[in-house]
Order: C-alpha cells, then sequence, then structure tokens
C-alpha cells in the first residue's frame, strides 16, 4: 500500500526520496461483501459527528509543471493547456492530529477525490493553518471546489516551503511530506515538521461539532 502511495506521488511529480519512503506494509486483501459490517453511512456520520474537533485548511504553495514538447502545464491527469491552477492550493480540514514527537511528525486525511490534493502531493509540501474562532466563514470558503479560494484573503509565506500562512490563525505548522498511506477511500498523509509557530497573544481555536462551528470557553 505504501509502494502504491509514492507511485501516485511519482505520478503527479512530487519529490519521492529523501523524506518521501515506501514503508513495509502487511499484505492487505478486498473485503467481500458478505464482510462488510451493516452501518448506514448517514449513521456514521451521526455518531462520529459527537466527536468534537479543531478546524485548518491545508494549503501548499503554488507549482508550475511544463509539458517537455508542447510546453502547456500539466495536472496528474495529463495537460490541460494554459487553464491549469497554476496559484496556491488549499482545503479544509478537519482530520488533523499531531503524530509524533522525535521526529516532530502530524497527519491528516484526504478524500481520494479531492482535486486540491494532487496539487499538494506535487508541491511536496504543505503549512497546516489552524483556525481561530472567528475564521468559520474563511472555513467555508476552503471547503467549497471549483472557486478561488484564495481570493481577497490575506496571507504570508510559510518560512520553509512557502506555502500559505493565513493570517488570524491560531496557529500553523510548516511541513515536508513524510509518507502517504491508503486508508479506505481517504490518504493519510504524514508531514514533517519543518517549523512552527502560533499567533500573537491569545487566539481561541475554531472547533467544529456536529456539524456547526463552536467556540471553546473556560
Amino acid at each position: 500500500m505504501a509502494a502504491t502511495a509514492v507511485r501516485y506521488l511519482r505520478s503527479v511529480g512530487a519529490p519521492t526520496t529523501g523524506p518521501v519512503e515506501a514503508l513495509p506494509r502487511p499484505q492487505l486483501r478486498a473485503v467481500g461483501d458478505d464482510e462488510r459490517a451493516p452501518l448506514d453511512p448517514g449513521e456514521f456520520r451521526r455518531v462520529l459527528g459527537n466527536f468534537a474537533t479543531g478546524v485548518t485548511v491545508i494549503t501548499a504553495p503554488p507549482t508550475q509543471r511544463d509539458h517537455p514538447e508542447t510546453g502547456t502545464q500539466r495536472t496528474p491527469t495529463g495537460p490541460t493547456g494554459p487553464a491549469a491552477p497554476t496559484g496556491p492550493a488549499g482545503f479544509a480540514c478537519q482530520s488533523f492530529a499531531s503524530l509524533s514527537l522525535d521526529p516532530p511528525l502530524v497527519s491528516f486525511m484526504v478524500a481520494r477525490t479531492s482535486t486540491t490534493w494532487p496539487r499538494i502531493a506535487r508541491a511536496g509540501v504543505f503549512c497546516v493553518n489552524v483556525l481561530g474562532a472567528d475564521q468559520g466563514e474563511l472555513c467555508r470558503g476552503f471547503a467549497v471546489s471549483g472557486a478561488d479560494k484564495f481570493a481577497g484573503v490575506e496571507f504570508d509565506a510559510a518560512p520553509v516551503s512557502g506555502s500559505p500562512r493565513l493570517a488570524g490563525a491560531a496557529a500553523w505548522i510548516d511541513c515536508t511530506i513524510q509518507a502517504v498511506h491508503t486508508g479506505g477511500d481517504h490518504l493519510i498523509v504524514v508531514g514533517r515538521v519543518d517549523a512552527l509557530g502560533t499567533a500573537d497573544g491569545e487566539t481561541a481555536p475554531l472547533l467544529f461539532h456536529k456539524g456547526a462551528f463552536g467556540r471553546f470557553t473556560r
């Protein structure tokens, strides 16, 4: 499975030498229909929605690859011409977690169907922006597809990766992609932390619970 993820990273032009490695994995087999638990997807979401999480925006810097013959830009599915996305990439993400202290690693999960993930994979780096309590609308903007998510959004460059570091975020974590693992209909992305920091002063976090935003109170 890890080797499959590495082949995927290579297909989108992400660096696979150095920090990205194929880790040994147990051999897996497909689950038969008669082995699946009788879980209703709606009930699954309802129950798991009781787990309150923070909210992040995962960002990556612009990348550009030129077709060697035509000069048109390429995406993971082939040449697309001048209309290919060239700006920074980003998406809203709840499934973020710290993973390891030594070495410092974090992780996030992204749907295999995500159109933003191939651009992050191609960059090979990302920045986790931990959103503040007043950034619910900003989060909604990064949760939609097909729009310029960075229009009107204030940001600067993270110090190592150059990924967008969103103004007003409670914290930021600048990372290099370390490994990618498969997990059902999602990918599990592991990042090596290169730099991190918090906002000046005390910034309360944005929380998500049962489909709604909230805030932490002491």
